[in-house]
């Protein structure tokens, strides 16, 4: 269709006209040029944010509002919008004024000139725009976009929401999960969802290293304190002061310093290795561990005093094994990724979409995207096909993932999961799980899920 030209005056006319449409039904309308910069915004922005992130969209990549996951480059909803395709349901965490975020509902889709007036040649994509709070479907349809985390699951869903209600707070946080399951990533969401963002976020493996050097990695050392220690260092407390401090795998922190990590969690304060001088650190703390550190106490390997101190607000995140619907959402995601490093725009087949729902990914999204890097270096063609994939997740069949399920008891709940996400639909439910729907509905009774 052709587009009629018209001035400046009659091009912002009609934009506010179909915009008052959308605000009557409380929707904010985003109009984006073939480059993702934002050419228009309704004013209902600003209820949404504030007025100083609505009146500094116009002009910039929309990326900057809903996220570089998204609209940036290699973007997933960027990639839909380019091949052509409109995308509704998904969700984003938006600034706000305040330097909070606020979650959205979202629909985009390319524009298609026709009765609305807009004759603007610069519009090429919409945006609409409600709080997610009014839109109870929000997220069935697509997933929940959050600070690098890509979810469709009731069980991450209540995850995000809550890193959200901790945005004024500096209690220490504990994490745990598998392995692989993105507990750095949700640490640094945390972080950046918090009054401390603009601090740094100082990242420490604490099995990374012996005690000894744990000890003046974390508190820092004096010039002599020890052999190598040719001049004085910062440790980590001191850099993280007006940040967070992440201690990954503190279950292995070993036991002589456990005691100095309990001081300084009660006093904030600690010495450097080798000196006597006290020091003090507001640092936030995140810990996180994959080892059961209940267990770990019995067995006398861990203090029962520092996990209570660690265990302020815990946070456990499940393994894929038992959030099946996240599985394609987050292959699509980090496919995306993956190829927008490559300079290449690429897809799955609907087979390898299968096998990826089939597979119990005991390496979680760590294994997940080791295997999509594979897929890319190998794939010849723009679609990734099974042959492209590594071949245990070929070969993989419905009884292994029947016992890896099993494996903690996260059978029921992967599988109450997966259908309150799907409205209890057994046929949208057995596809996210990677499984026929015989299949389900035998589990289903055999869980007694009817």
């Amino acid at each position: 269709m052709t587009i009629v030209e018209c001035d400046p005056a009659t091009n912002a006319a009609a934009l506010i006209a179909v915009s008052a449409v959308f605000r009557s039904i409380g929707r904010v309308l985003i109009c984006l040029d073939r480059d993702f910069h934002v050419v228009h915004s309704s004013s209902l922005l600003q209820r949404l944010t504030g007025d100083e992130v609505a009146s500094a969209v116009v002009g910039h990549p929309v990326s900057q509002l809903l996220g570089e996951e998204l609209f940036g480059a290699g973007g997933t909803l960027r990639q839909h919008l380019e091949r052509g395709e409109m995308r509704e349901g998904w969700r984003a965490a938006m600034p706000t004024g305040d330097g909070g975020t606020r979650t959205v509902s979202l629909t985009a889709a390319p524009f298609v000139p026709d009765e609305s007036g807009i004759c603007d040649p610069r519009v090429k994509f919409i945006i609409v725009l409600r709080p997610a709070e009014e839109d109870p479907l929000a997220g069935t349809a697509g997933p929940t976009v959050f600070f690098g985390m890509v979810a469709r699951s009731a069980s991450m869903a209540r995850i995000f929401s809550l890193v959200q209600n901790l945005q004024a707070s500096d209690a220490t946080i504990l994490l745990t999960g598998d392995s692989g399951t993105g507990k750095e990533v949700l640490a640094r969401a945390v972080h950046a969802n918090s009054t401390r963002r603009r601090g740094r976020f100082v990242a420490v493996n604490c099995a990374a290293l012996p005690g000894e050097l744990l000890e003046a990695e974390l508190f820092g050392h004096v010039r002599g304190a020890f052999t190598g220690a040719v001049r004085d260092r910062v440790g980590r407390f001191e850099l993280a002061s007006g940040g967070t401090l992440f201690l990954d795998e503190v279950g292995d922190v070993p036991l002589h310093l456990q005691a100095k990590l309990l001081r300084v969690l009660q006093e904030r304060t600690f010495e450097r290795v080798g000196e006597s001088v006290s020091r003090s650190t507001d640092a936030r703390i995140i810990a996180a561990t994959n080892i059961d550190l209940r267990r770990a106490i019995a067995e006398g390997r861990f203090r029962e005093d520092l996990f209570y101190r660690l265990r302020v607000v815990p946070i456990d995140i499940p393994p894929l094994r038992a959030r099946r619907e996240d599985i394609e959402p987050l292959a699509h995601s980090l496919l995306a990724r993956v190829a927008a490093r490559h300079g290449r725009e690429l897809r799955y087949s609907p087979e390898a979409v299968r096998a990826m729902l089939r597979y119990p990914w005991p390496g979680n999204v760590r294994e997940m995207e080791n295997a999509i890097e594979y897929a890319v270096a190998v794939v010849k063609g723009q679609t990734i096909h099974t042959d492209d994939l590594p071949i245990e997740i070929v070969e993989a069949t419905e009884p292994q993932i029947a016992r890896a399920s099993v494996r903690g008891g996260d059978e029921i709940r992967s599988i109450r999961t997966a259908l309150e996400s799907h409205h209890w639909n057994r046929e949208e439910t057995a596809l996210a799980l990677g499984i026929s729907r015989t299949t389900l509905w035998r589990k289903m009774r055999e869980l007694g899920l009817t």
